[in-house]
């Protein structure tokens, strides 16, 4: 699993459209949903499904968004120790 497409899922999680992700991390929407369909071909499952024009997290993919969340703080504690 790749750091930047979990960083992507976790802005989705956070921010709840592609565009706001996209805006949050300084990317395209086109980017992030990439990032995400990447991440889904890797995890062989769909993290994300259309809800009208955009999308909502499947249960698995809320559940990777807290995992992340996870890694993200342990890697900050990382960097802090080091």
């Amino acid at each position: 699993m790749d750091l930047v497409r979990l960083k992507s899922l976790r802005e989705l999680a956070r921010t709840g459209t592609m565009a706001a992700a996209a805006e949050s991390l300084h990317l395209t929407p086109s980017a992030i949903s990439q990032q995400i369909a990447q991440l889904e071909r890797e995890m062989d499952i769909a993290l994300t499904e259309r809800q009208g024009r955009g999308v909502r997290l499947t249960p698995a993919g809320e559940a990777l968004a807290a995992h992340t969340e996870r890694i993200m703080v342990v890697l900050d504690e990382a960097r802090s120790d080091v």
